[in-house]
């Protein structure tokens, strides 16, 4: 090892001086293959707003959006939420793709260094009248392609952005699934409620049906009321099967998001309770930092970095390469003679090689990743506007479902009277049959849709949460070495 390290060193200490011989070399003889494109990248034209247009109570301060599932004060949602971040398909997939692109930066950084190997070798040369002689060699070889023009150090940029890319990945991953989860519960716990008022008006409507029936047969009333009652308790019962499907497919959905064969979850969430109950009031910071904490926009904003980085590495390929390459052993008649003073072999040379035509191809790998760099800026661009659009269509859904259900809790509440009013006089005969069956069916409608309103603006309240980059924090497993220029958008030429 002693000798390996005594050539790396030679190596070392030449490459200030071949360095500098291979710059003069390149641009006096090379001066056409100088013409490098312009690699700057223009800036985004999208810009955050000063302020939310449908939402006037900015605060500066983040809020703390980690967890905010624990803000529903609901403790089934918070287990299927951390099982979910822990074992959910779609985190580990993400996190195997951070794992690749770690990998991924080790191999490109590993350029910045020779290789080093080691061979032994014996041969033997037959003819002669002692059968030929065998010749030993045993030693060690090295090379290195020295990084003039930064190729390799854009190569290593760019990784170093894929692996930051991969990272925020993660963390939508998380948010994503977060708020999916949450959705999902909350569709499922919605449906639980609507399936017990549809049974308890199916229940008070065969009550009604009863009595009707009695009263008929009493010759109090006709038997078109009977068969009016039958036909409004037919319907309220058709609501359930359609109810139960919709309930079974919100509890499949959370089975399949935390990686559970259909119906696993079945135990544990059939008991009914009731929504989830949050506080509808939430600070929101300010556009710009939004955008910032949004780890989609940061993965957007990333990959462009990346593929910028790769951009300049392409350019970087016109120029010559320069590569020293060593070997320091021993070269003997005899195997005992290897080690030897007398028998040591060692050699330093310096290639320096370029491309003088290939019909276009640098160039055309050029203008390939030059259309990446496009795209991926158009892809940031998109996830801008994408998340400055999803905030505000939340604090537009979420304003219009506090208003809705606002309206049908009234609704429901006279609805409520209304239907104990006309059945007392109904029995009173003091009205007639259809307004009892009109009253019930308005209860009903007025109680179903009380409980949507309440579920989708839960819904839009998760959606805000979700718009917000809420749902992710850093861990040793997101964790990444961020290179000194990670914030920049826009790498400096060199």
């Amino acid at each position: 090892m002693s000798l390996a390290h005594s050539l790396a060193r030679l190596i070392a200490h030449r490459t200030r001086a071949f360095s500098a011989f291979a710059a003069m070399v390149i641009f006096s003889a090379c001066a056409p293959l100088a013409s490098v494109p312009d690699l700057s990248l223009r800036v985004s034209g999208v810009e955050a707003p000063e302020k939310w247009r449908l939402y006037a109570g900015v605060t500066t301060e983040i809020p703390d959006l980690a967890h905010w599932w624990a803000r529903f004060n609901d403790a089934k949602l918070d287990a299927l939420i951390g099982r979910g971040l822990e074992n959910a398909p779609d985190v580990r997939l993400a996190a195997a793709r951070l794992r690749q692109a770690r990998a991924s930066r080790e191999l490109a950084a590993s350029g910045d260094y020779p290789t080093l190997g080691a061979s032994a070798r014996a041969s033997r040369n037959p003819g002669g009248d002692d059968g030929g002689k065998t010749l030993y060699n045993a030693g060690f070889d090295a090379s290195w392609e020295v990084d003039i023009f930064g190729r390799a150090r854009h190569e290593v940029a760019a990784a170093d952005a894929d692996l930051a890319a991969s990272a925020a990945n993660l963390e939508a991953a998380q948010v994503t699934l977060a708020a999916e989860i949450a959705r999902d519960y909350v569709q499922y716990r919605s449906v639980q409620t609507r399936l017990a008022i549809a049974a308890k008006n199916a229940q008070s409507q065969e009550e009604t049906l009863e009595i009707t029936r009695w009263r008929a047969a009493a010759g109090l009333v006709t038997e078109l009321d009977v068969e009016q009652a039958r036909g409004q308790l037919a319907q309220t019962r058709a609501a359930l099967p359609a109810l139960e499907n919709e309930r079974v497919a919100s509890l499949h959905r959370l089975d399949a998001l935390l990686g559970l064969t259909p119906g696993s979850l079945a135990p544990e969430l059939d008991p009914q309770e009731a929504l989830p109950q949050a506080s509808l009031q939430i600070a929101i910071d300010i556009p710009a930092d939004t955008l910032a904490r949004r780890p989609d926009v940061r993965a957007a904003r990333e990959t462009l970095r990346a593929e910028s980085e790769r951009l300049y590495a392409r350019g970087a390929e016109r120029f010559p390469n320069l590569t020293l390459s060593g070997s320091f052993g021993w070269q003997t008649l005899s195997s005992a003679a290897l080690g030897g003073s007398d028998s040591i072999a060692r050699s330093l040379a310096a290639t320096l090689a370029a491309t003088l035509f290939d019909g276009g191809r640098l160039q055309s790998r050029i203008d390939l990743q030059d259309a990446a760099r496009e795209q991926a800026l158009v892809g940031y661009e998109q996830s801008l506007l994408s998340a400055l659009t999803e905030v505000e269509n939340a604090l537009s859904a979420l304003a219009s479902g506090q208003r809705r259900a606002s309206s049908y809790a009234e609704a429901a509440e006279a609805a409520q009277n209304a239907a104990t009013l006309s059945g007392q006089l109904y029995q009173a005969g003091l009205t007639d049959f259809q307004q009892v069956l009109e009253s019930q069916r308005a209860l009903f409608f007025a109680e179903d849709n009380l409980i949507a309103a309440k579920s989708d603006t839960l819904t839009a309240l998760i959606a805000l949460y979700k718009a917000l980059g809420g749902g992710w924090e850093k861990s040793a497993t997101t964790t990444i070495n961020e290179p000194e220029h990670a914030n920049e958008t826009t790498p400096n030429p060199s």
